[in-house]
């Protein structure tokens, strides 16, 4: 295979206009991985907060290597619902108050 058309930041700045454009803040892109096999780039789509970090993957963004569009993603419900529960599992982490 030769070097991707699109580079990793390319593929992350079109998974984070997918997520703003459909899901709320917090829900976020990661480190973009590349699938040679499939030509993409495999974005994991992550739940973080502020002073907390990442707290869990809940999906991913797919995103063709030779022009930045998106060629999959996991179903917006299940992102939603995986946040959910995620935040619950860190539920008294997240309304902790800022010290």
């Amino acid at each position: 295979m030769t070097a991707p058309a699109i580079t990793a930041i390319e593929a992350e700045a079109e998974a984070f206009a997918f997520l703003n454009d459909h899901l709320p803040d917090r829900i976020m892109p990661g480190e973009p991985r590349l699938d040679a096999v499939a030509q993409v780039w495999r974005v994991p789509v992550v739940l973080a907060y502020p002073g907390l970090g990442v707290l869990g993957e809940l999906g991913e963004v797919l995103v063709s290597v030779g022009h930045a569009q998106i060629v999959g993603h996991t179903p917006i419900a299940e992102i939603k619902q995986a946040a959910l529960a995620l935040a619950e599992q860190h539920r008294d982490a997240i309304k902790a108050p800022l010290s």
